[in-house]
């Protein structure tokens, strides 16, 4: 037989693993996943970012008047 005081612990632990899987879940249906499953670095995302930030960058530069270069 189980004591009074063992079956109280062992209901506030079981209470305090649902509270917790209560709130990841509440956590996730609020915020999302935590990582997503798909990251920015498997993807081709920063090359070509790069890629657009230096055009934009030519580009400036272009339009500059010769007198302030």
């Amino acid at each position: 037989m189980s004591r009074p005081d063992e079956s109280r612990a062992e209901s506030r632990a079981e209470s305090r693993a649902e509270s917790r899987a209560e709130r990841r879940r509440r956590l996730d249906r609020i915020f999302g996943e935590g990582l997503p499953e798909q990251t920015e670095d498997d993807t081709d995302e920063p090359r070509r970012r790069a890629e657009e930030e230096s055009a934009a960058e030519e580009w400036l530069r272009r339009q500059v008047p010769p007198h302030h270069g």
